[in-house]
C-alpha cells in the first residue's frame, strides 16, 4: 500500500485507482472506517475517467496512530493537507464520509492556503455541528450541553432511531463488506479513538462552511442513524456555492446503503 508521512512524522496510507493523469478525487472516509469502505465508488469514478485516491487517516486502515497529542480534528485536516501536498494534487475534489466530512473542513480551517488545491467538496452525511443547542436542531440525537463531556466518553451511543434491522438484508451485507466488519460483536474504541471522538463532538464548522469558496455539495440519509437528514439542507444554507440532497431508503453510511444514487449524485456533482 503507498503511503506518504505526515508533517509530524506519521506514515499514513493510501489506495488509487484510475488514470493518473486524470483530475483528482480524494476520498476520506469516516470514524473507524477504512480506505478500502469506498469500494462501491472507485468504478464508477474510474470510468468517469478520474484519479481515484482513497485516504487511511491517521488510526484508521493502514496509517499509523502516531503520537497522544495527534488524536484531534485539527491534525487529522493537517494529514489531508500533508496528502494534497505530498502527491502535488490540484484541483481536487475532496470526499468526506461523516468524520472524515468535517476532517475536510479542518484543512479548510487549519491549512487555508491548501484551499488553492481544491475544485469542491462532497460531505456524506455527516453534521458541521455535533451538539444541539437553541440555534442548531441538526446535531446527534440527545447530544447537548447537559452531556456535553460524557456522551460519547465510553463510545458512539445508539439513539434508538432507524436500527440497523430496519435496513434490510441488502443494505445491511453491503455495509458489512464495505467496512469488513464481523457478523456480530460489540465495537471496541481505544484512548485515541475516544480523545478523537470527543474532539469531533464538541466542534462546530459551520464558520468554515460560511467561508468556503468552492461549491459544495452536502449529501444525508434520509435514515441517519444519528441525525435529522435537515442538516444537509440547513449546512448548504451556510454557503451560497453549496447545494444539498437527501437520499432515501439511507442511512448514515450513504454511499454504501445505496450506491448506485449516491454515485449518480457524486458523478452529476463532480461533472459540474
Amino acid at each position: 500500500m503507498p503511503s506518504i508521512t505526515s508533517s509530524d512524522g506519521v506514515d499514513l496510507h493510501y489506495l488509487e485507482w484510475g488514470d493518473p493523469a486524470g483530475r483528482p478525487v480524494v476520498l476520506v472516509a469516516g470514524f473507524k472506517a477504512a480506505a478500502t469502505s469506498w469500494r462501491y465508488q472507485v468504478r464508477a469514478l474510474e470510468r468517469a475517467g478520474l484519479r481515484v485516491i482513497a485516504f487511511d487517516r491517521r488510526g484508521h486502515g493502514g496509517s499509523e496512530v502516531g503520537p497522544a497529542d495527534g488524536h484531534t480534528m485539527r491534525r487529522h485536516g493537517a494529514d489531508i493537507r500533508d496528502l494534497l501536498e505530498a502527491l502535488d494534487l490540484h484541483d481536487a475534489s475532496l470526499v468526506g464520509q461523516s468524520m472524515g466530512g468535517n476532517a475536510v473542513w479542518a484543512m479548510l480551517q487549519e491549512a487555508p492556503d491548501a484551499a488553492a488545491r481544491v475544485r469542491d467538496i462532497v460531505i456524506v452525511d455527516q453534521t458541521p455541528k455535533m451538539l444541539n443547542d437553541d440555534g442548531w436542531a441538526f446535531g446527534f440525537y440527545d447530544y447537548d450541553a447537559s452531556n456535553r463531556d460524557t456522551f460519547f466518553a465510553t463510545g458512539i451511543p445508539d439513539p434508538g432511531r432507524f436500527p440497523a434491522k430496519a435496513k434490510g438484508l441488502v443494505r445491511i451485507a453491503r455495509i458489512l463488506r464495505a467496512m469488513e466488519l464481523p457478523k456480530g460483536g460489540k465495537p471496541t474504541f481505544t484512548g485515541a479513538e475516544l480523545a478523537l471522538l470527543h474532539d469531533h463532538a464538541v466542534a462546530d464548522w459551520r464558520p468554515t462552511i460560511a467561508a468556503a469558496t468552492v461549491p459544495t455539495l452536502f449529501v444525508a440519509g434520509a435514515e441517519s442513524e444519528f441525525w435529522p437528514a435537515a442538516h444537509a439542507a440547513a449546512s448548504a444554507a451556510l454557503n451560497t456555492s453549496a447545494t444539498s440532497v437527501v437520499i432515501e431508503h439511507d442511512g448514515h453510511a450513504a454511499n454504501i446503503e445505496q450506491p448506485a444514487r449516491f454515485n449518480r449524485e457524486l458523478l452529476a456533482f463532480l461533472a459540474r
